[in-house]
């Protein structure tokens, strides 16, 4: 049995709480791969005592954690680090609802919900904002071919959400809107396509029951200084998926459409970042 040592946790200033200290440590200790995927991280116990916290305050730091996706708690078990997940990568920033239109599909989109909210904390975490700021969130429906096929929850921080409050979203995309009223020129995206089960209040809109299949798509989008302007959160109804790649020489084709079953997904990955 190796011996642990448990990393010491950053200042992180005066006003920065201990879980989230705790948090940024087994976050950068995770990600430098001094935990390997799959790999059970020291009991709650020992790591409560190497950092010289409660046990509330180390298992808010792991609920962080696993709101990010890096780790996973299993009751009687441990916390594990997530193992890893296949990653989708995105050669263009397009909306889903852009490229089936693109192909004759026909796309509603419903806006649910729109107005100023706290957002989560690991929302808060990916959008660098504090725990006391607000943002806009934006919940969507996307109906297609007439049936309920997208979830989505889209959170924008201010200064940016400031200028699209009053936007119809039913008509125009949200990058459309932050480009023509906000002024903000979109860079970049990392997103994420994983298989998750629906969420009660994804449930309710997409009419399928608590618990089902789904796929989940994460987004942050960042702007040309690097800044996160958008994270988005879409549930994608799991029963009518699947996935389909056109393999070349030098890339993998996909995109998203609908089949005969329902959705299909795809995208373009260089060459360069093709699996082996």
């Amino acid at each position: 049995m190796q011996d642990y040592r448990a990393p010491t946790a950053e200042t992180g200033g005066r006003g920065t709480p201990k879980y989230e200290q705790i948090r940024k440590d087994l976050a950068s200790a995770i990600r430098a791969g001094n935990y390997r995927p799959g790999e059970a991280l020291p009991s709650q116990r020992e790591l409560s005592a190497s950092y010289g916290v409660t046990l509330m305050t180390l298992r808010q730091a792991l609920r962080l954690l696993s709101d990010e996706g890096l780790v996973v708690q299993q009751p009687g078990r441990g916390t594990f680090v997530t193992p890893p997940k296949l990653a989708y990568q995105r050669e263009t920033l397009r909306s889903m609802s852009d490229e089936l239109r693109s192909q004759g599909i026909d796309v509603e989109t419903k806006v649910v919900r729109l107005g100023n909210r706290q957002p989560p904390a690991s929302v808060c975490a990916v959008l660098a904002i504090s725990r006391r700021q607000r943002a806009l969130r934006i919940e969507r429906l996307r109906i297609v071919d007439g049936k309920p096929a997208v979830h989505q929850v889209s959170w924008v921080p201010e200064p940016f959400a400031e200028s699209i409050r009053q936007m119809d979203f039913t008509e125009m995309t949200l990058y459309a809107a932050l480009a023509e009223h906000a002024g903000v020129a979109v860079s970049r995206g990392s997103e994420t396509i994983r298989p998750a089960l629906v969420t009660c209040e994804a449930a309710r809109y997409l009419r399928i029951t608590q618990g089902s299949p789904v796929f989940v798509r994460e987004r942050v989008t960042l702007g040309i200084d690097d800044s996160p302007i958008v994270f988005d959160r879409a549930s994608i109804t799991g029963d009518p998926m699947v996935i389909r790649t056109e393999r070349v020489s030098n890339t993998v084709q996909w995109s998203w459409g609908v089949s005969s079953k329902g959705l299909d997904v795809g995208g373009a990955v260089p060459a360069s970042r093709r699996d082996p």
